[in-house]
């Protein structure tokens, strides 16, 4: 039996603020761990988040640049989970009423083909936990300097089918969010990082297959490899008479194996709900059109 995959990529990138989306703190890379915080990104109680307005203009800009839609009205939403690096307990990100929507970016892999762009949303970045370091190699560290950091996150459809197609894609939008100077593109400092929901189904079915979530791969390169092995991974488990299972796995480089982390969630396990220290986000039609009439020529038409 023949097999195709269904591939849609989830691209973060960090917009090149000075200071974060939600307070006054710096966003450069590389400081003394804990050095760039403060009691908003710390998340203390009591404190209220400011929205940084540079932010906004670099998303909608990014959004208008691949042809979204940007929504006259956009909510802040909490999205609730626990993990060490997320001082609040709750990540503040846009989910049912994004900042843009429906948008569409042609790449050139075999062929020209458009790829469907769901929606970008506003969000803010976690922190960064660094294992195994010092004298006490059993210990983890946490470095909240990156949380709070403006982020932008771009949804594709699953309207690619290779991995080839998926890099293509990847490295088209990473031209654009340079070529607009608003993500500086490095992967390795995690400022452009993907996440890829990979399915397979027999070819001529309709019905979607079972998906696994591919977490923060950043290179082009692990990319590539950890698709052709997830689509690899599973064939054999149907082939062999088993099910895909819906999970998240990250992406081993060394082995060029992806492995299990946890069993993927549901929007309903993060109950989202609006973030109500932030007022709805208004966006009027002439400042949309002003910052469209103000995109340069992008690298494409150029």
């Amino acid at each position: 039996m023949k097999y195709e995959a269904i591939i849609g990529l989830e691209i973060h990138c960090q917009l090149l603020t000075e200071s974060k989306l939600f307070c006054g703190c710096s966003t450069k890379f590389g400081s003394e761990p804990n050095t760039q915080v403060c009691p908003v990104c710390l998340g203390m109680p009591g404190v209220l988040p400011v929205l940084n307005k540079k932010a906004v203009d670099f998303a909608i800009k990014t959004a208008l640049a691949v042809g979204c839609e940007v929504n006259a009205k956009s909510i802040f939403a909490r999205k609730n989970y626990f993990y060490p690096d997320l001082p609040k307990g709750y990540q503040i990100s846009q989910y049912t009423e994004p900042l843009a929507e429906h948008g569409v970016l042609e790449i050139e892999a075999d062929g020209i083909k458009k790829i469907g762009i769901t929606r970008i949303h506003m969000e803010e970045d976690a922190g960064k936990l660094l294992h195994g370091e010092g004298l006490d190699q059993g210990s983890s560290f946490v470095d909240l300097n990156r949380a709070g950091v403006p982020l932008i996150e771009i949804v594709s459809e699953p309207d690619l089918r290779s991995s080839l197609e998926a890099n293509a894609y990847l490295k088209a939008m990473r031209d654009i969010v340079v070529y607009l100077e608003v993500c500086n593109g490095n992967m390795e400092e995690g400022s452009f990082r993907c996440d890829a929901n990979v399915s397979v189904r027999p070819v001529g079915e309709k019905k979607l297959g079972t998906k696994a979530e591919l977490k923060n791969i950043n290179s082009f390169k692990f990319v590539k490899d950890a698709i052709d092995y997830e689509i690899e991974r599973q064939i054999g488990v149907i082939e062999n008479g088993g099910k895909v299972i819906q999970e998240t796995r990250l992406f081993d480089p060394a082995k060029g194996i992806t492995v299990s982390m946890r069993s993927k969630e549901e929007a309903h396990d993060y109950r989202y709900f609006p973030e109500p220290d932030l007022k709805p986000l208004a966006v009027d039609a002439a400042f949309v059109e002003n910052a469209k009439n103000a995109l340069p020529e992008l690298p494409k038409a150029k």
